[in-house]
């Protein structure tokens, strides 16, 4: 059924069908992000290695993270422009499929023992880590203001399946990958390659009708006056507002990418093999998402602001935990790379919370694009950096960097809380 037949045979009007809807797609995007999520974390866990092995250098062990970071900026922008035009579905589905894409391309260069294919593929391969943050706008679009970023959380959680399971499946996914006669690295990409295509039939299977076309009609009927309840509301726009969430998740990104990207380095450089560096990367990556179980409620009752500081001081605990932990010992580097996640995870959903609360319904998909655009462009710069840095002094050093700019947190949501609404 379209979009358009949907309407006319139902009242979207009515607060109980609203409900149902929201329901509903809550419920489509969490299965979709879990199959997003291995995706993602899957191609974390071994990028780096795989160009450290063939460049045969640590100072640019960075750059795979930095370039499917910058792939994602480019993906934002079109699956930002595919939803804006035709709705969350058609957006997430194209996203998910390209991104798909290149992590096929990443298997095979690693085949061919191409940098320059491999590069070129991580830069598709971004589009799938776009559009695994952009699905988490989907919950929220018949979300009212109280419950914006529980929607977001509960999204977020289910990554959490797929997050924690990609990296614990490195070594099985290795030993497949030797079995069919590639290379052990390229094993958590073939699984890439399967998450992020089943991600895309999922949504473009069953997000039927699309909340952000539901959406708009809704803010139509509003403005004529049919409606008065407060299921959808439209606001005004308030540039403030998206000023200081865009702030949140590009500081809090630029620093997790930063850190997280070399840690699989600093932990081979100290013996830790393969499955170990899946452990901690999994506990990181679980504590990005699974804590979004309680965080958004809290966003939601406690404010955005508050949970924006409590990101900034969760960071830099997590850098100098990691500045100071000897690199043999697991558990401390499992304790800091875990605090990474979780500070993460607090700025990403008060940052996005912030932004659908100062967004207009008709141009909401436009701006979020963008923001995430900018995120994914701190990502880049984190990432990249990070490989120089660790080169050219230590890890050490990137740890206690990252945890120092996270600080800048706090001024910005304090300057902030007297110009928007909390």
């Amino acid at each position: 059924m379209s979009d358009e037949t949907y309407q006319l045979k139902t009242d979207i009007n009515s607060q109980e069908t609203r409900k149902r809807l929201y329901k509903r797609t809550l419920l489509i995007v969490s299965i979709s992000q879990i199959f997003g999520g291995a995706g993602l974390a899957a191609g974390i866990t071994v990028g780096a290695l795989i160009a450290q092995q063939m460049l045969g250098t640590d100072a640019f062990s960075g750059l795979p993270s930095a370039l499917f970071t910058l792939g994602s900026a480019g993906a934002a922008l079109l699956v930002e422009r595919l939803s804006q035009r035709h709705g969350r579905r058609i957006g997430l589905t194209a996203g998910f499929t390209i991104g798909g894409i290149g992590a096929i391309g990443v298997i095979i260069a690693s085949s061919l023992n191409s940098i320059i294919l491999l590069f070129a593929s991580l830069l598709i391969y971004g589009a799938g880590t776009a559009t695994n943050l952009q699905a988490r706008y989907a919950g929220t679009d018949l979300a009212n203001t109280k419950q914006r970023a529980t929607a977001v959380s509960f999204s977020m959680v289910f990554t959490t399946f797929g997050a924690v399971a990609g990296p614990n499946l490195v070594n099985i996914m290795g030993d497949f990958a030797v079995s069919i006669s590639l290379p052990s690295l390229s094993g958590p990409f073939i699984l890439s390659a399967a998450a992020y295509i089943l991600a895309g039939l999922v949504f473009f299977i069953l997000l039927r009708p699309d909340p952000l076309i539901i959406a708009k009609s809704i803010t139509v009927n509003l403005e004529q006056g049919k409606q008065t309840d407060n299921i959808v509301e439209e606001q005004a726009e308030n540039r403030k507002g998206i000023m200081v969430g865009a702030t949140i998740m590009v500081l809090t990104q630029i620093v997790m990418v930063a850190i997280m990207t070399m840690t699989p380095i600093h932990m081979g450089h100290h013996g830790h093999d393969l499955g170990q560096i899946g452990l901690v990367i999994g506990f990181h990556i679980g504590f990005m998402y699974f804590p979004s179980l309680f965080t958004g409620i809290l966003v939601d009752k406690i404010g955005r602001i508050p949970m924006a500081i409590a990101s900034g001081v969760t960071l830099l605990l997590a850098g100098l935990i990691g500045a100071l932990a000897p690199g043999e010992s697991m558990f401390l580097l499992t304790v800091a790379l875990s605090l990474l996640g979780l500070g993460w995870n607090f700025g990403l959903i008060s940052g996005t919370a912030l932004i659908v609360d100062s967004t207009e319904t008709s141009t909401r998909a436009k701006t979020q694009g963008t923001v995430d655009v900018l995120i994914a462009l701190a990502g880049a710069s984190g990432g990249a950096l990070s490989g120089m840095v660790v080169a050219g002094s230590s890890y050490t050093t990137l740890s206690f960097i990252g945890g120092v700019l996270s600080l800048i947190l706090i001024p910005v949501v304090v300057w902030s809380k007297k110009k928007i609404v909390d």
